[in-house]
């Protein structure tokens, strides 16, 4: 069984439209309410007469995480075996989503979600702000979420595993625009396999509620934090291996390389003297050793993204797999 959920916030004048268009491969749609202004929601019950479609509402406005976060808790309530999200504004084709499903369905990925970079033509079409700020996000989110095969993280057309998704912690993920970029880094430390979906947007005359200026800061320090917790997770507390040693040796000889070079340019500057040849080899051998060691650990850490499905696995629950997996959350 196959659900979709629609996110609804400002989007009245494509969302019918949209519903319109979504196949029969679909069983359940799920439109969430996100305290629209626009009343989407009421529209949507007005307008639209498909059989498969239940509105749900907030009562308060709760960001694109938090609405599909409650799609998700209704699909895997009836019991969705595949949830599908798209957006509401229409710029996500509904013919693609049988791309999406499949690899969920055939059990080769947990977590499939869009691509707009795959093909030049599609590329060109997308405003270059958002090109550029795509670019920009998708290496962060590399570094943050361990899934280095991936690109264009904040794309919201996505398939999940109903059960995968009712393993998330759900109280831990942001409800807001970093939502996409947080599910990434919380799937990897479930060890899920996520794969990229070739895909092409149209832009419209729709406006972004994105505010750049705004949510900048806080993708930086999102990812930043995420970075540092997965290392913490997958590196020290739930497993320990040469990795782990390139990491800190190569931290602490960059560190005594740098403050070494540095504290020794300073008084040499101050005396008016020059470093000797041991003393400038002092502090540039362990840098450049630390670099090596750096690269080494980024190195294993690209080479340990997920391979094995992580739905496979929670199949077996009555076995006990169901404990490891919450201990991975």
């Amino acid at each position: 069984m196959i659900a979709v959920v629609i996110p609804c916030y400002k989007v009245s004048a494509h969302i019918c439209e949209l519903i319109s268009r979504i196949g029969e491969e679909v069983n359940l749609i799920f439109v969430v309410d996100d305290a629209c202004p626009e009343h989407s929601g009421q529209l949507v019950e007005t307008a639209c007469s498909d059989p498969r479609l239940h509105v749900l509402y907030h009562a308060v406005n709760q960001g694109v995480g938090g609405a599909v976060l409650t799609g998700y808790s209704a699909s895997i309530l009836a019991g969705a075996e595949v949830i599908v999200k798209i957006d509401g504004d229409g710029q996500m084709d509904p013919a693609l989503m049988s791309a999406f499903v499949a690899p969920i369905v055939r059990g080769e990925a947990d977590y499939a979600k869009g691509n707009r970079f795959f093909e030049v033509e599609t590329v060109r079409k997308m405003p270059i702000v958002r090109l550029i700020g795509n670019a920009g996000l998708s290496f962060l989110t590399k570094l943050s979420s361990g899934y280095w095969d991936l690109f264009d993280p904040t794309n919201g057309y996505t398939a999940i595993s109903a059960k995968v998704a009712a393993h998330l912690s759900t109280s831990k993920l942001n409800k807001r625009y970093f939502f996409e970029s947080d599910m990434l880094f919380r799937l990897n430390t479930m060890r899920a396999v996520v794969i990229d979906i070739p895909m092409y947007a149209e832009y419209g005359n729709e406006q972004s509620g994105l505010k750049a200026t705004h949510e900048i800061p806080r993708f930086l320090f999102g990812n930043i934090k995420n970075l540092l917790k997965r290392i913490l997770y997958n590196y020290f507390l739930r497993n320990f291996s040469y990795a782990t040693l390139e990491l800190v040796f190569g931290i602490a000889f960059i560190c005594f390389g740098s403050v070494f070079g540095v504290s020794n340019w300073i008084e040499q500057a101050l005396s008016g003297t020059y470093a000797s040849a041991g003393t400038v080899m002092l502090s540039a051998l362990p840098v450049i050793i630390g670099l090596q060691l750096l690269l080494g650990f980024l190195n294993y850490d690209m080479a340990s993204v997920p391979v094995y499905p992580l739905q496979k696995r929670l199949h077996f629950d009555a076995r006990g797999i169901k404990s490891v997996t919450e201990e991975n959350q």
